[in-house]
Parts: C-alpha cells; structure tokens; sequence
C-alpha cells in the first residue's frame, strides 16, 4: 500500500491557511485574491507532483495523471465561509493530492493513478455547488449571468473576470476515465470524538428539503390593539414552530435534523403587530421515508394551525436527493481504516452536503470523514488534531489505492 508523507500533508495544509489568515481560521470567499492566490498555489504543487493542470473558466482546477491503467478521480474544495475554519474543503483537496503523490511513488501502482480535482464555490458565495455542477454538466451559461456574490453582490461574470478565468472552456468531467470519485473532510459535528473513534466512512449524504412558510395577519398599534382583536402573525408563526418542534422527534429518524434559518417580521417595529411573518425552514435525512414522513407531518401541522383570521400558506422551495455512496469504495475504506485504526470507525451518513453529492449520481463515489475537535465548523476555531489528520490522509491514500487495485 502507499505510503503518504506526513510532514508534507500537514506542511500543505499549514501554508493554504495563510491565504485569508483569520484567528485560528481563514476568510477566503469564492474568487477573492485569497482564494485565487490560494488556487494559484496549489495548482502548482499539483504541477510539481506531476499532475497536467488546468484552471478552468469556472476556477475548478484539474490534474490529470499520465498513468494508462484504472484511475480515481478525488478532490474537495479551497474557499471557505465567511471568517471561518482552515480545514473544510482544503482538508479534502490536499488528501486528494497527497493520495496522487503517494500512489505515484508507489512502485506497485505504477499503471494506477489518481485524478485531483479543486471544485469551486461548494460554500456557495456565488451559488450553491457552482464547481462541481459546471464540471458534472449541470450548470449552464445563463445561471452564470444571473449568479451574484451573497455578501457584496459583485456579479459572478466579473468576478471571474478579475481572476483572469473568463474566456476559458469550462471543463467536464470523463466519466468514463474514472473507476470512481473520492471525496475527506472535516466530520463538522461531533459524533466521531463523542465515541472516540478516529474515522467516519460515509454511507449517504442527506438531502435536504427547504420551505417557506408565511403567515399573514393584520399589522396594527402595538398600544392600543387589544390582545383578543390582535391578528399577530408574529405570534402565530411562533406558535406553529413549536408546534413542529414538539411533534417532529415522533416521526423523525435518529440522524434527521430540522432548522428554522431565518425569521422574518413586517414590518418589523418594536411598537407595530406585525402584519406579515415569513420563516425559512429546512429538513435534512438520508433516507427518503423519513423525509417524506416529516413532509407530511409538517403539512399536516401547517393545516392545522391554519385559520381564516391567520392565513398560513407553505411552499417546498427545494428538495435534493440523498446520495448514497458505493459499497465497493466503502469497503476498501473499512479495509484502510482497519488496518490503520482497528476498532476505531464507524459508518454514518454525512448531515452536511459535499462536493460528492454531484458525482455519486455519475459514477461510484466515497467520503470519509476525520474528526472535528468539539464538533465545530463553520467557525474560525474549527479544528482536528495532527494526529487525526495525518491517519486520516494515510487512510484515505489506502482507500483509493486498493479501489485502485479493484
């Protein structure tokens, strides 16, 4: 099996966290001159490692390995959220790489190989997955016309213009070179260290189901509208949510989970009823049973909170599929995993969404995951222990070398 260099992942890794230094984590949004110094970067580290590489008119970044025989192709992401952690996304990118480089210099693979590929936007500044859906086929010209950056509202043409991107094709992906695609990360919740185990191999990547649900009352006086002539929609969005709160751990799965991301009142007065309360509301589960129960319940639940002095209307805005990872690439990661760290993995879904979503419908696909110190993402104190990291890019190299191997 390949042999990976552990001063060179963590070496990687250190030096990607200097572009947007922030704290302890990073601030590189899509196609900020971090981001593009960053993806300048690593494309020539790929270079070094041998890899024919190609920055598209997109930002993803592809090295391709000039071995003839079975390859993988595997990758992540560079960009990160606003002011947050220095390993989601990089993580991945370098395992990808190191993996290549490993399996490279292994004298038992040399008609194997992998395939790095640097997916842009997975965080979503500019839209949601916007790499990984040009490189699969699923992004067309004019989603780009109309993508803007959710922080500024730079359009994304521009953007790509000010990175030196604009004119170049838009790569996609061969589906037939590839005997599959394989995706590490951060775990970003804390199940793996709750149980002391050191690597997570996903099964699934949940879907998730967005609503917005709307409530209209009458905006009034906040002084002098009695409290039984009141038609607070405010309240009566409130009590619906709780509603649902109390009523989903009945019909849930284990691992759903359910979020209510933004409350909106109109007008919005400390002294006006509102008149008008809006929330965005989301499902997310791997299995397709139990969202469509949780559907039913919350519509249910809608109805019968509904009346005619407080209209309620509900309306899906968005319902992905789970992806479901394939056995054959789960099992040369269980291999890896027992034998770098016997009794100390677990299977289990993955609650967050990942570049890998997009591949599994293409061709076999894989994730695994390392632990999150405290199960925080998102956040610029996320973090894994050197140790972790390091028998995670060892595990993943495995992986991939005996999926390789067949």
């Amino acid at each position: 099996m390949p042999t990976i260099d552990p001063n060179r992942v963590l070496a990687d890794l250190t030096h990607l966290r200097t572009f947007g230094a922030y704290k302890t984590g990073v601030h590189r949004p899509t196609f900020s001159d971090e981001d593009i110094a960053a993806r300048a970067w690593f494309a020539n580290r790929m270079r070094e490692a041998g890899l024919d590489t190609t920055i598209d008119g997109i930002g993803n970044i592809l090295g391709k390995n000039s071995a003839k025989g079975r390859k993988i192709l595997s990758g992540s992401h560079l960009e990160s959220q606003n002011h947050a952690g220095w390993l989601d996304g990089a993580l991945g990118c370098v395992y990808a790489l190191e993996a290549a480089r490993a399996i490279a210099a292994d004298d038992g693979m040399k008609d194997a190989g992998v395939d790095v590929v640097v997916l842009c936007d997975e965080e979503g500044h500019f839209g949601n997955f916007l790499g990984s859906r040009s490189f699969t086929g699923l992004l067309k010209e004019e989603d780009l016309d109309h993508a803007r950056d959710r922080t500024n509202g730079v359009p994304l043409r521009d953007a790509l213009k000010k990175a030196g991107y604009a004119g170049r094709p838009r790569l996609q992906v061969e589906r037939d070179r590839y005997a599959g695609f394989f995706e590490a990360h951060i775990e970003q919740g804390d199940t793996l260290e709750s149980k002391n185990l050191r690597i997570g191999v996903v099964t699934a990547i949940v879907a998730i189901w967005q609503y917005k649900i709307t409530v209209t009352g009458e905006q009034n006086h906040a002084g002098t509208t009695s409290m039984t002539r009141r038609r607070d929609a405010g309240l009566a969005l409130v009590r619906l949510l709780n509603m649902i709160d109390k009523k989903f751990p009945e019909v849930a799965g284990p691992r759903s989970v359910w979020t209510t991301g933004r409350i909106t009142l109109d007008p919005g007065g400390p002294s006006i009823v509102p008149g008008r309360a809006e929330a965005l509301f989301q499902l997310r589960d791997a299995d397709p049973k139990v969202l469509e129960r949780m559907h039913e319940t919350l519509l249910a639940l809608v109805a019968e909170a509904n009346s005619e002095r407080l209209p309620i209307e509900i309306r899906r805005t968005a319902a992905s599929t789970p992806a479901v990872m394939d056995e054959t690439l789960l099992k040369a990661l269980d291999a890896s995993a027992e034998q770098h760290a016997p009794g100390a993995h677990l299977r289990m879904p993955s609650g967050a969404g990942h570049d890998t979503q997009y591949f599994a419908p293409l061709m076999p696909a894989a994730m695994m995951f390392v632990p999150s110190i405290g199960g925080i993402s998102h956040h610029w104190s996320e973090n894994t222990k050197d140790d972790d990291i390091v028998l995670g890019a060892q595990v993943f190299a495995d992986g991939i070398a005996r999926a390789l191997k067949g």
